[in-house]
This record gives structure tokens, C-alpha cells and sequence, in this order.
């Protein structure tokens, strides 16, 4: 009864427009195999054939067909049916985020129920193999979200499984820039998620909170709210609030298109949990694709409180704190005043089930919590799909071979036959040698027991566990060093101190040790309850006994007792070079330092893509993860997300984007295709955080400064990068070496991999910029082109100049002086404080 004289009371606010409709630019409504217009929503949707701004790609091979019997609505009256892949393109007029909207209803006479259906756009994959067999709907509604860059848009349908595909209806609509960001902030860890606008989201659910359906007519972008009721945990636990919606003040900071005013005039505050102290959290529970991340926009506005200050509660998404001790009031600046907050979550676990709960803050006067709104939209994954892990290469091309003749169709799956069984063969062969192998080794593996579970991290350390044996690494073939015992890892730490703490990761804790004989140390121990740091910790251990570079974080030795993991490193005095440029009071790096310390970590890094018998990529370049030691000598960390580079006969890897916000290469978060000179991207942009001494993104600066990268390019291409260099180097820099590191750096960030240099062209012109400094008396500022040997001019450096390292010389550094040392080589993820990864 409630919810009904609230529906009625809104119902009666609705005729109120408190603000304009936004008028898109974009506005295309396509009534599907339609001879007139239908009009749906109070909007006119007009036949498919008949607009001049859309083409539909060969008529001929569809067919139009209406019925008006048991259609539920009428933009379900009719549809157009293909039998092969058919495009509709539509010609856009302002390019920018689009809501393209599809209907689906299997319309009797023509057995579309069986109708198995695959969309796709240029780009993204937007349904795949949906069929009205597997959906327990009676009719398909799908709302994306489409950033689209060029002057047109094609929407392609696919019948699969030598099926027909149909569609009844779709909208092409401009939607506000401002709507969707490009930048939102993960829930766990707390980090900038960047890149919002190159992907595809699609709409899962959108609510009114304690109010009832808001439809397309009263949205002035065209939306759907339903109510919430259904997907409250425990329905008792939250009760209706609600006002005027002509009495909510959008401040100017909030458009209305981000929701409509009566969105924010109902909420659902706390009700009866039937709890002891009254004291619980308001939870909803959303069925979601697990494989999937969702962008998650939760809205807010104080209309139950009586004055400022005194509504205080948090939020959680998934049991991870997502706002802390929110004070609605103060932060959207007064009552009755919308508010909105936009986050990334994966679902975190296997159940398929996201949670979004409002509970008090303990110490607040008033005992309280509130939504108003929520919105969960799904992102496109590495495949740009979302709906399954096929690319619209795949797809299209896969369609393509099924139109082939059976005896091609034939021939294939015989030869493919025949190669799984010579595959099975080999690898029978293969184990056969293997299991022989083992039983004739001569020397046993050391374990490393991952408290007493059963995971095991390489294929060679598989134990039963019927008989109680902790699966193990093999430790003979990686050499991790000296052996210490837990007691020397507990006196050398005390205890674990916590005043000793330099850093927490994914892998676990890392402390500060001092042996007796006054060796620092920098102790690594693992956290058993951390699968992903268990990862990690594999890469690295993979990685140990392949590299051996000076400039590479060296390894001293392990711990095994007790059931502990724990890794010993090098002990780098001087931290993470971030700490040096900015956030603390250490004393300003000079500008050879600064330069000195590039180069360094540039070695490193050109030893891993061509030191070893096969590249390695380190993927996780960034300031926090280039150590300084005593002597502020370079040296880099971190091989938790390294991958081994491709093949001679190879140009990428194939893999899922993985690294730190701000530093991805653009060109593989895009493409999922990794190469040596995606590392050369991301040390782009430690260049440019080195001259500017500030974060790589900032989200709390306008606009066009949040992306360092971005930010600092437009000022090199002006040639006014003293502009913006830190503030304690003006006047100390020379003008050739200026010039020479921002090329350099402007190389690094080119949008294309092939028109970066690579790390060996960057170590040389960072030593060509260290030069141009040490000899500035001497050298008059050269010509661009005699300078610029990144585009692999091999250029002699100047005489004298005996700091430079040639390509060559660099690498043989880093293996003359240790190379009796089989262990001092490794990297180590988190040996100082990365708490901002």
C-alpha cells in the first residue's frame, strides 16, 4: 500500500520539467521491418528503409514481417530477418558516446525462437549467439554505451549456428560527454581505473531506490529505472523516502541528464533488520557475469535530514570499503542536492553475485544510511566483447568459414583430426621421457612448502594429498642463494616489527632486516591467504634464473621453516625513486642525478628485452618499482606481472592487459598485444615524471593535466617543457640536454609501438642528454637532425665522455664483475612502500 500512494504522489510530479531536455545530435529510432512509423514511449520510431541517413547493407537478403498478436509492446509488431550477416550503418554527425539500443521479439510464423543471433559494431562484440531457447524473457531489451570516433557507425548482424538472426528495433543516440568519464576509481585496491572512453559498457541494471518505475518519457537521455524492492537482501531492512522532485537542486557542477530530479527524490533509508542494536548495513544482491568488470555509478542526496553535518554512513561494494564516513550533506554542499560517485569493481568472486550496501558510520549521532540511485553497467573485456571472449575478427571470420563448401569443411576437420592425434602421441612421448627423467635425477628439490596447501606453482611439483605433502617449487634449478632460518629471519627483523615495514603488496609484507655482521636486508614474506601475489611470486622465481644484471634488484637467499615463504633481497637505502621526486621532504635530485638514475634503470631494462635468450617484458615500469641504493644507483623491481617476449618468428604476445594505470601503453590496452615496446611506452612516462615531479595521473587536477603523458606532450611539442619541469630545477638545466630528454621522452609516448624507439636508442640519447650537461661549456646547442638518433641513425658519442656505456658495454657491466654469482640477479616486487599500485 505504501509503494502505491508513492507511485501515485510522483506520478503526479512527473508533469514537472525542472530543467531542458538535452537534444542529442544523434537521433535515430529504426522500427525494424516496419511500412509506418510506430510510436513507443512517446517516441516515433520510423521504418528502417526509409531513413536517409542510414544504409541498410543488401535488403534483398531480409525479409520484413509484422504481426500484431501477441506482441507485448508495440515496437515488437514487426521485425526484419536476416539470413546472412547484414549491416545497418549510420552516418553520425557528432562523434563522442552513443546509447545504441536493441529490441528483440521472436514474432510467430517464421520460428525465431531458435534463432541464434550475434551483434557486433566495428569494434565491439555486443551480443553472441543469443537465442530465445536459453532466455526465459519474453522479449530482449539491450542498452550500450559507445564511444565512437569516426563519422559513421555500423551495426552488423550475425545469424549463427546456420540459423537466421532478427531484430525488431534500434536507437542510435547521442548521449552527453559529460555523462560517462574516462576515468573512474577501482574498489580494490583503491586506484584510477583510465581508458573508460575507449571501451564498451553495457547497461545490466539501473534503479530508482525507493521509487517507483521512471521510463524513458520522464529521462531526458531516454532511460529505464526500475525499483530496487527485488534485489534487497532482506527486504525489512530498508523503507521509502521521498519529497518533492521539483524541490532538488542540481548544483552546477551536475547536469540533470546524469539522473532524473525524481530519481533523486525517493531514496531507501534503514528500516528493521531485526538486529540487537540496530546497527546493520542496507544490502542489494545483483546476479553478474563473474569474467566481466562493471562500472558502478551509486547516486545520493540527502532529503531526510533536518539540518547539515548529521547524516553520516559508508559504503561498500562487494564487502570492500568503498566510501569512508561519507557526510552527504557536506559533500554535495547542502540538503536536497544531488551527488554521485563512480567506481570499478570486479565481482570479485565465483558466485556470480555483486553486492552494493549503505550502512552507518559508529560514531555518527544518528544512526542512518541512504541511496537514491544505482547504476551497474558491464565493460568490454581484453576480447572487446561483452558478451563472451570472441573478438568481431573472430566472429566475422568464423562466419565466413562456415559459408565455405562442405568438402573444405570436411578437409579441415580431418586434418585437424590427424593433428590431435599426432599432438596426443608427442605428448605421451614426451611425459614418458619426463617420468624417466625424474626417477634418474640425481639431485633432490629443495621445497618450499605454500602452507601446507595443495596449489601447486609449477608443473613439476605435484604431490598427493592423500599423504599430507605440501605441493613445492623446485629450487636447484633457480639457485635462490643462501639458506636462512626462520630464527635469523625473526632476530634479523625483530620479530617483524612493525616500525620496520617498508612496503605492503599483493604477495605479502616486506620488513627491513640487519644480519649480526650489520647486512641490511629487505625480507619479502608471502601471505598465505594472497593468490595473486602466490602469482607473482611464481613469475619471480621463474625469472631468477635467467637474469643477471647490476641493474636488476638482487636476491641473497630464502626461508622455508615453519611453512613460511619468505624472500631475502638486497636492501636499497635510498627507496623508490617516486619517494625522491615527490610526496615526502627528502632533499630535490639534482638534474645529472636525475638523468644518471634514468639511464640506469634504462640499462636494466634493455638487459631484459636483449640480455636473456628470449626477451622479457617487464609490464610494470613506473617510479615506485626503480630502486635506489646507497649510492642513488638505479636498479629495477618487480617481476610479478613480467611475461617472456615473443618468438623470433613472432611481432607481439597475445595476452590480458595487466599493469599500472597511467603507465599502460595505450597501443596494447587497445589491442591486448604486448611487446618490448610497451615498456618503452611506460618508461615514457617515468621520463616525463622524473622533469615534472608529479604523479602520473591526478585526478584532482582539471581535465587536461590528470594524464602526465598527455599533459606534458602538448608542452614538448610547443618546445616549452621548462615550462613545467619542477620548479627546484629552474635555471639549471641546460637547454640541449632539456631538449635532447624531452625528444627522448616524446619518442617513448608515441601512440604506435612501431614509432617508438627501442631501449637500447633510449639508453643511448639519455646518455647523449647526461653528455650535452657535463659538456654544455663546450657544445653550442646542435641541430634536430644531428641529434636525433632514435630513429636508428648510429651516431659515435662525443670525446671525452667517460661516463658513456655503449649498447654492448652495458650489457657485459652487468655480467663481468658477478658473474661467479649464480644468484645475485632477481627483482623483487614491493621492496619499499608500493601502497599506491
Amino acid at each position: 500500500m505504501m509503494m502505491f500512494v508513492l507511485v501515485v504522489v510522483l506520478s503526479s510530479f512527473l508533469i514537472q520539467e525542472s530543467n531542458a531536455a538535452f537534444t542529442p545530435a544523434d537521433n535515430y529510432l529504426l522500427a525494424c521491418g516496419s511500412s509506418k512509423n510506430v510510436t513507443f514511449l512517446g517516441q516515433i520510431f520510423v521504418p528502417d528503409t526509409t531513413h536517409s541517413s542510414v544504409a541498410l547493407e543488401s535488403p534483398e537478403n531480409s525479409i520484413a514481417s509484422t504481426s500484431n498478436s501477441t506482441a507485448p509492446f508495440s515496437i515488437y509488431q514487426s521485425a526484419r530477418i536476416f539470413h546472412t550477416t547484414t549491416s545497418y550503418k549510420f552516418d553520425i554527425h557528432q562523434q563522442g558516446r552513443h546509447w545504441v539500443r536493441l529490441y528483440f521479439y521472436p514474432i510467430p510464423g517464421h520460428n525465431l525462437t531458435s534463432a541464434s543471433i550475434t551483434v557486433v559494431t566495428e569494434n565491439f562484440v555486443l551480443l553472441n549467439n543469443f537465442s530465445f531457447n536459453k532466455y526465459r524473457g519474453k522479449y530482449l531489451f539491450k542498452e550500450y554505451a559507445i564511444n565512437v570516433t569516426s563519422d559513421s557507425l555500423t551495426i552488423a548482424l550475425i545469424p549463427s549456428n546456420n540459423s537466421v538472426a532478427f531484430i525488431n528495433a534500434i536507437e542510435v543516440v547521442s548521449v552527453p560527454d559529460e555523462l560517462i568519464p574516462a576515468q573512474a576509481v577501482t574498489v580494490s585496491p583503491p586506484a584510477p581505473f583510465n581508458g573508460l572512453s575507449e571501451l564498451a559498457l553495457e547497461t545490466v541494471y539501473r534503479l530508482n531506490m525507493g521509487g517507483p518505475l521512471v521510463t524513458a518519457q520522464n529521462d531526458t537521455l531516454g532511460r529505464t529505472w526500475e525499483n530496487d524492492m527485488k534485489y534487497l537482501h532482506v527486504n525489512s531492512s530498508a523503507v521509502n523516502a521521498s519529497v518533492n522532485p521539483s524541490s532538488i537542486k542540481y548544483p552546477d557542477t551536475i547536469r540533470p541528464e546524469i539522473a532524473p530530479n525524481w530519481v533523486y527524490a525517493t531514496a531507501e533509508t534503514m528500516g528493521d533488520a531485526n538486529t540487537a542494536d540496530g546497527n546493520f548495513n542496507i544490502t542489494w544482491e545483483f546476479p553478474v557475469d563473474p569474467s566481466f568488470m562493471y562500472f558502478i555509478r551509486v547516486h545520493f542526496c540527502d532529503i531526510v535530514s533536518k539540518s547539515m553535518n548529521t547524516l553520516l554512513f559508508n559504503l561498500y561494494i562487494n564487502d570492500d570499503i568503498a566510501l569512508l564516513d561519507l557526510d552527504l550533506s557536506n559533500s554535495a554542499g547542502n540538503l536536497e542536492v544531488p551527488y554521485y560517485r563512480d567506481f570499478v569493481s570486479n565481482s570479485t568472486t565465483n558466485s556470480g553475485v555483486l553486492t552494493v550496501s549503505v550502512g552507518p558510520d559508529t560514531g555518527a549521532d544518528w544512526i542512518n544510511a541512504i541511496m537514491n540511485g544505482l547504476e551497474i553497467m558491464k565493460i568490454s573485456n581484453a576480447a572487446r566483447s561483452l558478451s563472451g571472449v570472441s573478438s568481431v575478427e573472430t566472429l566475422l571470420v568464423m562466419h565466413h568459414k562456415k559459408n565455405k563448401k562442405g568438402v573444405i569443411i570436411g578437409s579441415a576437420v580431418g586434418a585437424s583430426a590427424a593433428l590431435a592425434i599426432i599432438g596426443l602421441c608427442y605428448c605421451c612421448l614426451v611425459a614418458r621421457r619426463s617420468k624417466t627423467s625424474q626417477q634418474g635425477q640425481g639431485h633432490p628439490w629443495l621445497p618450499l612448502p605454500l602452507y601446507g596447501n595443495s596449489l601447486t606453482l609449477t608443473k613439476m611439483s605435484t604431490t598427493s594429498q592423500k599423504s599430507g605433502t605440501a605441493s613445492c617449487i623446485s629450487l636447484v634449478s633457480a639457485n635462490l642463494g643462501r639458506f636462512f632460518s626462520f630464527q635469523e629471519i625473526m632476530d634479523a627483523t625483530n620479530k617483524f616489527d612493525e616500525s620496520l615495514l617498508l612496503g605492503v603488496g599483493g604477495f605479502g609484507r616486506v620488513y627491513k632486516g640487519t644480519l649480526e655482521d650489520g647486512t641490511k636486508l629487505a625480507v619479502k614474506r608471502g601471505n598465505p591467504r594472497s593468490e595473486q601475489g602466490l602469482a607473482e611470486f611464481r613469475t619471480e622465481i621463474e625469472m631468477l634464473s635467467k637474469l643477471r644484471h647490476r641493474h636488476l634488484v638482487s636476491l641473497i637467499g630464502y626461508c622455508d621453516e615453519r611453512s613460511e615463504m619468505i624472500l631475502v633481497y638486497e636492501y636499497m637505502a635510498n627507496g623508490p625513486l617516486r619517494s625522491h621526486l615527490y610526496g615526502t621532504d627528502l632533499p630535490p635530485l639534482s638534474w645529472k642525478q636525475r638523468v644518471e638514475i634514468c639511464i640506469g634503470a634504462a640499462r636494466g631494462l634493455h638487459y631484459l628485452h636483449t640480455g636473456a635468450s628470449q626477451s622479457i617484458i617487464h609490464r610494470d615500469v613506473k617510479t615506485t618499482n626503480i630502486l635506489l641504493d646507497e649510492n642513488f644507483v638505479a636498479k629495477v623491481a618487480d617481476f610479478g606481472l613480467s611475461k617472456t617476449g615473443p618468438a623470433l618468428d613472432q611481432t607481439h604476445v597475445s595476452t590480458a592487459v595487466k599493469g599500472s594505470f597511467g603507465y599502460l601503453d595505450p597501443e596494447y590496452f587497445r589491442r591486448q598485444q604486448l611487446t618490448e615496446k610497451s615498456d618503452v611506452y611506460s618508461f615514457g612516462v617515468v621520463l616525463m615524471e622524473v622533469l615534472c615531479t608529479r604523479p602520473a595521473l591526478n585526478p584532482v587536477l582539471p581535465r587536461e593535466q590528470v594524464n602526465i603523458a598527455e599533459w606534458a606532450m602538448t608542452w614538448q611539442k610547443k618546445g616549452m617543457l621548462d615550462q613545467i619541469m619542477d620548479p627546484n630545477l629552474a635555471g639549471k638545466v641546460t637547454s640541449a640536454s632539456l631538449k635532447k630528454f624531452g625528444e627522448t621522452a616524446e619518442k617513448c609516448l608515441a601512440d604506435h609501438g612501431v614509432d617508438r624507439p627501442s631501449m637500447g636508442d633510449v639508453l643511448w640519447n639519455l646518455e647523449y642528454a647526461l653528455q650535452l650537461e657535463e659538456t654544455s661549456s663546450a657544445l653550442a646547442e646542435p641541430d634536430d637532425n644531428s641529434t636525433n638518433h632514435i630513429p636508428g641513425i648510429p651516431l659515435t658519442p662525443l670525446e671525452p665522455f667517460d661516463n658513456s656505456v655503449s649498447m654492448i658495454e652495458g650489457i657485459n657491466s652487468g655480467t663481468d664483475d658477478d658473474a661467479e654469482d649464480a644468484a645475485t640477479s632477481a627483482v623483487f616486487s614491493q621492496l619499499v612502500n608500493p601502497r599506491g599500485r
